[in-house]
């Protein structure tokens, strides 16, 4: 099959399961290429991004920022291209049907990498639903393909608050098929008016191969270490993770928790930790690859990740590194938010507490802390869970399943 990939930042480190599903379809055989918005520059890649030559496999939309450049380009580019698709060009810039979209230039820019690929793709499958709506755009000036979205967590929360619940009216009408990543954004969903009969509740999944499971054992008088990866937001509840471990460095001064990745709370987060005079228990990696991170879990004791709902809204769909952490092994602490009670079994790989709930965080801390006996047997049910429901081998071959159903 020829499939078409939509998304908003590629390559990205905080969207390996995009990734996965790209380099899985074309290990059976298939024809994917990338539509891109931007590259987000950064300065690390996962290694299946080179072994597999992705950067070949990708076309940016590279819509300029400044308007006269980006009315010059498009004139550039409607000459360069006009042959190849007179009626996909003329029609983007119908600013009568299409509004601001066409008036802005951007579906213009939209449409033109699409022109050197053939126009005819079997699958357009978009990631996230504000890519889904670009896909519809595509669909609508004839770009051909059957037209696919997966929902993950914002684009179901804060950008239905801003945009308003008729944002996917568009989509809803042409989409072939919906697939959002848990039970919880499909009622989601329905509510904002998708036919029920299109939706079909497609996990992200991980190459478990890649996870080695190690049951973590302790020895007294030595270091614990509580990992807490993701991007530095609010959604993340980086700041509820640091509050609880001042509170338990007081007794415990053999923890050490290191926060992974990097954003735009960096500063507020380094300048809390000092405030609560935490620093000498806190470290702050930064940005890691995968096999960097591999070697994060390897090393670390307990998983934390006590997610919450923004201020805008903003909510986690079902986090991949959840799905990592207990893969290879790790006790997990996360909250009852969205779509994460789905992939981790309460009490038994991990627990689930109130979001904000600082006191409850504390308290689940010092029980693992203080009985690292239970750590073997929740990294079994742990890794066992994984296996059933999250191996990206046997998710990519039902997302095959669901290409062919369309």
């Amino acid at each position: 099959m020829r499939i078409a990939f939509i998304v908003g930042l590629f390559p990205a480190l905080s969207a390996t399961f995009i990734q996965n599903q790209v380099t899985g379809l074309l290990d059976a055989g298939h024809d994917v290429q990338v539509f891109a918005g931007k590259n987000p520059g950064e300065k690390k890649v996962h290694p299946d991004f080179l072994k597999y030559r992705l950067s070949e496999r990708i076309h940016y939309f590279s819509i300029p920022l400044n308007k006269v450049l980006r009315i010059v380009k498009a004139i550039f580019l409607f000459l360069k291209n006009f042959h190849k698709g007179p009626g996909k060009l003329v029609k983007s810039l119908n600013v009568m049907k299409y509004g601001k979209e066409a008036l802005s230039l951007n579906l213009f820019y939209y449409v033109t990498p699409f022109l050197d690929k053939g126009n005819n793709f079997d699958i357009i499958h978009c990631h996230f639903g504000p890519n889904g709506n670009i896909g519809a755009f595509l669909k609508e000036l004839g770009v051909r393909g059957k037209l696919l979205t997966t929902f993950y967590g914002y684009d179901l929360t804060s950008h239905i608050l801003q945009e308003g619940t008729g944002v996917y009216k568009r989509l809803f009408a042409v989409g072939d098929l919906f697939l959002p990543i848990c039970g919880y954004f499909k009622k989601k969903l329905t509510g904002y008016g998708c036919e029920i009969e299109k939706i079909r509740v497609h996990p992200v999944g991980i190459e478990l191969e890649k996870y080695r499971f190690t049951s973590r054992t302790f020895q007294p008088g030595s270091t614990i270490n509580i990992l807490h990866v993701g991007r530095l937001c609010e959604k993340k509840g980086f700041e509820y993770g640091i509050k609880a471990i001042g509170m338990l460095s007081r007794h415990h001064k053999n923890i050490h928790y290191l926060i992974v990745g990097d954003g735009p709370l960096r500063e507020k987060l380094f300048s809390l930790a000092a405030d609560l005079q935490v620093l000498e228990y806190v470290e702050f990696v930064g940005p890691v690859d995968q096999e960097e991170l591999v070697a994060l879990y390897e090393r670390a004791h307990i998983f934390l990740l006590p997610s919450v709902t923004a201020r805008d809204g903003d909510q986690e769909g079902t986090p991949t590194v959840l799905l990592e952490a207990q893969a290879v092994g790790l006790p997990v602490i996360s909250t009852l938010h969205s779509g994460i009670p789905e992939i981790v079994a309460e009490g038994q790989p991990g627990f689930l507490i109130p979001e904000k709930d600082i006191e409850a965080l504390r308290e689940r801390l010092e029980y693992l802390i203080t009985h690292p006996g239970v750590w073997p047997e929740m990294g079994r049910k742990g890794r066992a869970f994984i296996e059933k429901h999250f191996d990206i081998k046997i998710l990519n071959r039902q997302l095959l399943k669901y290409y062919q159903e369309c």
